[in-house]
């Protein structure tokens, strides 16, 4: 899990975006300021909670006198009707904090849901399912956190923690031999370098270099993979990646390679339906 201070972070940067000048006016002018609230966190829909504690901390930051009773955790198969947690508390903040927990829940949640179903559909083939940096901005961080939760595994976090070498990196400074020669003679011992091919051609240059630590295969057919597969083995780590979604990963991950990345993890989970509902 995400350190408490760097979630506090990202739910107070929401929290001020949706308070604007500083307050919310329709609670101010409607709820007593004394006045207290009880409401529970239901599913709605079935699916993989995720985003608890964003969503937990949204009440608490907003006011330090909520209380909370947590009856599901992140990473929990939910059912609709299933109680997630109970918040009690100042009435005013309770709406007030509403809306930015809610949208934490769903979006986390959905993107945990759906990353499962990728995991689930490559199962017992040995290809582990990863994301991208395809994550809205300023969210990367709880999004990919969101991945692990489903069962995925992360790619890259940024631009600095590893070297990818993309196609218009090789248009633009060279061959994939003078690419790899000059990313190996500048990368620390510790840093993986990966490299993005369209071709068999392609991926027999970067194999006869011997300079890279993991090739993407971009956009293959499935017969072009088993292929690529076939030429790396036990030289390279194989990661597929373009076209990627539930129909066609069962496919891709049959042509035995180590990973699949796709951008929809992130970029197209739908929200999972979850509800605040106010006792009374």
């Amino acid at each position: 899990m995400l350190s408490n201070l760097f979630i506090e972070d990202i739910v107070r940067k929401t929290l001020m975006e949706d308070l604007g000048r500083g307050f919310d006016i329709t609670g101010n002018l409607l709820i007593p300021g004394d006045a207290l609230g009880r409401a529970v966190l239901r599913a709605r829909q079935p699916g993989v909670l995720c985003g608890l504690i964003p969503a937990l901390t949204a009440f608490s930051l907003t006011d330090p006198d909520f209380s909370f009773e947590v009856e599901a955790q992140d990473g929990d198969i939910i059912q609709p009707g299933d109680t997630i947690a109970a918040i009690e508390g100042p009435a005013r903040a309770l709406l007030t904090a509403e809306r930015t927990a809610l949208n934490f829940l769903i979006h986390l949640s959905g993107i945990a849901t759906l990353t499962m179903a990728f995991v689930d559909e490559v199962e017992g083939t040995g290809a582990r399912i990863t994301c991208t940096r395809k994550t809205l901005p300023g969210l990367r961080s709880i999004q990919k956190y969101a991945v692990l939760t489903g069962g995925g595994s992360n790619h890259r976090y940024g631009l600095d923690d590893a070297i990818l070498i993309k196609d218009n990196h090789i248009a633009l400074a060279g061959s994939i031999t003078d690419v790899l020669d000059r990313a190996r003679s500048g990368a620390g011992h510790t840093v993986k370098i990966e490299i993005e091919v369209d071709t068999l051609p392609q991926l027999e240059e970067v194999l006869k270099s011997g300079k890279a630590d993991i090739v993407m295969l971009d956009n293959f057919t499935l017969d072009d993979l088993k292929t690529a597969v076939s030429m790396a083995k036990g030289r390279i780590v194989t990661e597929a990646s373009g076209g990627v979604n539930l129909s066609t990963v069962r496919g891709i991950a049959e042509t035995g390679v180590d990973y699949i990345s796709a951008g929809a993890l992130t970029h197209s989970a739908a929200a999972l339906d979850i509800g605040l509902d106010v006792e009374i």
